[in-house]
Formats: C-alpha cells, sequence, structure tokens
C-alpha cells in the first residue's frame, strides 16, 4: 500500500549524488566530522577529494559555503544538527538568499540539515527539527525528501538552478530504501485526509497501512518553499470530514499550522495541525517529544472527527 522499493537506501543515495557532484559539478562537501564517527551515517563518500573538513567552530561553515557559491562551487554544507542552522542562518539568509534579488548572481548551495529524533538520546538541544524558520524566508527553496528517488529529484533541482536549497534531513530516513506513495481512497467520502512532512510520514504509512476501521488518505508533502497541491489533493480533502497536517517540527507558529490553514482555504474543509508538542525534549524515556508516532495520530484524528 502506497510504498514500493528502491535498490539503494536514503544513505546511499545521498553518497552516491554527492560523489557525483563532486566528480562533474565542481562540488565540494563542507562540514564537521565528515569522515569521522561514519561518514555522516554513511551519507558521505568516502574519498579525499571534494571533502572539506572544518573546525568544530560551529558557525563559520555556511560562510565558507556560500563564499564557494560565488566563486563558482557547488558546495554541500552538511549540518550534522539542526539545531546549527540558528548559528549558521545568517550568511545563508542574509546573503544566499538575497543575492540574485539584488546583485543578480546566484548562490547554488546545497544545505543538508540533519534532524534527529528525542529517543535518540539527542537531548534538548539536538533532537529537534527547526525547517519552519526558513519558510519566512523568501529566496531559499526548502524541501524535506525521504525516499531515494526523492533526493534525486531534488538534487536534480540543485544542479540545474543557481539557488540556494535547503534539504531537512531525518536521520529516520537513511537506511530506509521504500518509496512512499500518495494514497487516494477510492470511496466518495473519507474520514480523513493526511498531509505528512518529514518523519511523520512513515508515521501516517504506517497508520493507513494498519488501519481497519477508517478511511484515510495520505498526501506525502516534499517540497516546502515552494508549496503547491495537486488538483486530487484538494478534491479529496473536500470529501473528508477533516483534515490533518502532521510534521517532525514544532506544532506551534510552525509549517503545519500554516499549511493547515492554507488547505482549510482551499477546501472549505476542517484542516488541522499536528506537531511536536511546544516543551524541549530531554534524555530519559519519559521525557522524550518526537514525531507523532501511528497510534498518537490516530487518537487525534479520533477526537477531531468526534470534534466535528
Amino acid at each position: 500500500m502506497g510504498k514500493k522499493f528502491s535498490s539503494k537506501t536514503v544513505a546511499e543515495t545521498i553518497s552516491e549524488l554527492s560523489k557525483i557532484t563532486v566528480d562533474r559539478y565542481k562540488g565540494i562537501i563542507i562540514g564537521q566530522c565528515l569522515s569521522a564517527v561514519g561518514w555522516v551515517q554513511n551519507t558521505v563518500p568516502k574519498q579525499k577529494k571534494g571533502i572539506c573538513e572544518l573546525p568544530m567552530t560551529d558557525i563559520s561553515g555556511a560562510g565558507i559555503a556560500v563564499g564557494a557559491a560565488i566563486a563558482g562551487s557547488r558546495p554541500i554544507f552538511v549540518i550534522r544538527f539542526q539545531s546549527f542552522l540558528w548559528l549558521n542562518s545568517s550568511p545563508i539568509v542574509m546573503h544566499a538568499g538575497i543575492c540574485k534579488e539584488i546583485f543578480g548572481y546566484g548562490c547554488p548551495i546545497l544545505i543538508r540539515a540533519i534532524a534527529s529524533e528525542s529517543a535518540d538520546g539527542q537531548g534538548p538541544l539536538h533532537a529537534n527539527n527547526y525547517h519552519s524558520i526558513f519558510l519566512h524566508v523568501p529566496g531559499i527553496f526548502v524541501c524535506a525528501p525521504m525516499t531515494p528517488t526523492e533526493y534525486r529529484m531534488v538534487w536534480k533541482y540543485y544542479l540545474k538552478n543557481d539557488s540556494p536549497v535547503l534539504i531537512s534531513e531525518h536521520r529516520s530516513s537513511y537506511r530506509s530504501s521504500i518509496e512512499i506513495k500518495n494514497i487516494y481512497n477510492n470511496h466518495s467520502n473519507s474520514d480523513a485526509t493526511i498531509f505528512a512532512i518529514s518523519s511523520a510520514r512513515f508515521s501516517a504509512l504506517e497508520l493507513c497501512k494498519k488501519n481497519k476501521n477508517l478511511k484515510l488518505n495520505l498526501i506525502n508533502i516534499v517540497w516546502l518553499n515552494p508549496l503547491n497541491f495537486k488538483k486530487k489533493d484538494i478534491e479529496v480533502l473536500k470529501k473528508s470530514k477533516i483534515g490533518l497536517v502532521v510534521d517532525a517540527s514544532y506544532e506551534y507558529c510552525g509549517v503545519t499550522e500554516s499549511i493547515a490553514h492554507k488547505l482549510q482555504l482551499l477546501s472549505g474543509t476542517p484542516v488541522y495541525a499536528m506537531g511536536l508538542r511546544n516543551k524541549l525534549p530531554g534524555v530519559s524515556k519519559n521525557s522524550e517529544n518526537g514525531t507523532p508516532n501511528a497510534n498518537e495520530i490516530l487518537k487525534k484524528i479520533m477526537s477531531l472527527i468526534k470534534k466535528n
């Protein structure tokens, strides 16, 4: 249901695409600890060519990567935890995102910002997903691919254009080789249409597979900016009792609430948001604050249907 398998995992695909960029497109991979601790979970090609190891400054990498792009390279800037986006955002937002419109030249930088679950023991700093803040900024394309084919699509766009692309990665996808497809319910009326982003797509797919009672549609969102929906997506939403946007980022003032508002205006159907609770995760089991799982999504849908 809604999936097929690729010959490579997501991690293998990222490594392969990175090598192609280095070998054929003047690419350079920039980041900290690239060759240590498993080559960023085997997403970085194991070679010396095109690898630029940075010192542990946490804040200088973005400026170096932006400079490399302006000088004619195709930099792949690896941010091992999305919490470091806060420290690296200024060169990306204040130059890479605006230089084409203001100065007339592009800044083709590919940013790999890696999110983690709180269940991985990353604690309150490194266990979060922060792609929402970059959707507010013009000039930066933001996406959250979770399958090998989606990575190839995003990479192809990057290599053909000169705008900065921020990939919101999630570690939970690296070992996966499945291709997650949209699921459109064949019934004239559905109980809910789920719009899933990032690691929440795995949870939503699990729910659709094991669900026996509800009529569910699943729409996968890869590109967050630009954000576009197919005519069929809106049609099935109109025939649903409710819509639910689920993501691995914070729910409050995040992308889930923004997309839910837009979908509700387009369809006239009540659409709700679901993401991380508005609290910091800790390092213990009892203090986790992770991506909503299948059971949590089911409970949310049941309560919303009852409410409406």
